[in-house]
């Protein structure tokens, strides 16, 4: 036992000082290739006197070249996006008609993010999150932080402070169809207000983007589908909220039911392509 011990000992530390010895290597051959160049040199010495050690690097002398995921609960939605789940400090947007399993999805991460010892916030702008569900997905409701904003610009407001904080690991905004602009609950019912929305949601893009990119917090969007009118070829179909957050998706998943899961007769689940 006691020689079985040290043999994993030994295999454990010989596989740390591998790691150790391939980011010394990469961090020495990106300083040579930044060396043999005496301009590129000063232009990147100027570069990090003014804005900070770190702020321009060869790619390959970075650690973050792999990102880290959040396992989404299904294997095979692990592996489509990359082998590791949701990828940390990227936004994803998870879509479809209603009651396709979004939410689900989701809660899913909130879930895995939590059993690995992470910190989870759910900004639930449709008010419609089920705790007795959630608990059955395996979510711990005494962690899990919980926000019903009253507008749009509150609840970018709180994610944008949750992701500063850089003490959550995931946050899930349910849905951006939901996210109402301050203007139109002012307003009255019946009132246009053209394009409100999709400002909101390209301003919040830029905003966030960069600090999400900075704490590594997975932020999932679940947003729902509208029909466009008038069209004769290819999909009516379009998410709302404007084009900005689907170019600032790393992964945008599309949820379908499929099918239903019978025991006998009684329906007891769904069949999900995503």
């Amino acid at each position: 036992m006691a020689k079985t011990k040290q043999t994993k000992e030994k295999a454990v530390a010989s596989q740390a000082s591998s790691r150790s010895s391939k980011k010394k290597g990469a961090a020495s051959s990106a300083d040579a290739f930044i060396d043999k160049n005496p301009v590129l040199k000063t232009a990147v010495a100027q570069i990090e006197k003014e804005f900070g050690q770190g702020s321009i690097m060869p790619l390959g002398a970075d650690s973050t070249v792999v990102v880290p995921g959040i396992p989404s609960g299904s294997l095979s939605v692990d592996l489509a996006l990359g082998g590791n789940g949701f990828p940390r400090g990227r936004i994803i947007e998870v879509f479809g008609p209603e009651s396709s399993g979004k939410t689900t999805l989701a809660l899913h991460a909130v879930a895995a993010a939590q059993a690995n010892g992470g910190v989870a916030a759910f900004i639930d702008a449709e008010h419609a999150l089920d705790p007795s569900w959630a608990k059955k997905l395996g979510i711990t409701l005494e962690t899990l932080l919980v926000s019903q904003p009253t507008s749009g610009e509150e609840a970018m407001n709180i994610t944008e402070l949750l992701i500063k904080s850089n003490a959550v690991d995931v946050i899930v905004i349910d849905s951006v169809a939901a996210l109402v602009p301050q203007k139109e609950l002012d307003g009255e019912i019946g009132d246009s207000f053209v394009g409100l929305q999709a400002r909101l949601m390209s301003q919040a893009m830029r905003k966030l983007t960069g600090a999400i990119a900075k704490s590594k917090t997975c932020v999932i969007f679940i947003n729902q589908i509208r029909e466009k009118i008038g069209v004769m070829f290819g999909s009516p179909e379009t998410t709302p909220g404007g084009r900005a957050l689907k170019f600032y998706s790393s992964a945008r998943i599309d949820v379908r039911r499929i099918g239903a899961l019978k025991d006998g007769e009684e329906v007891v689940g769904q069949r999900v392509r995503v």
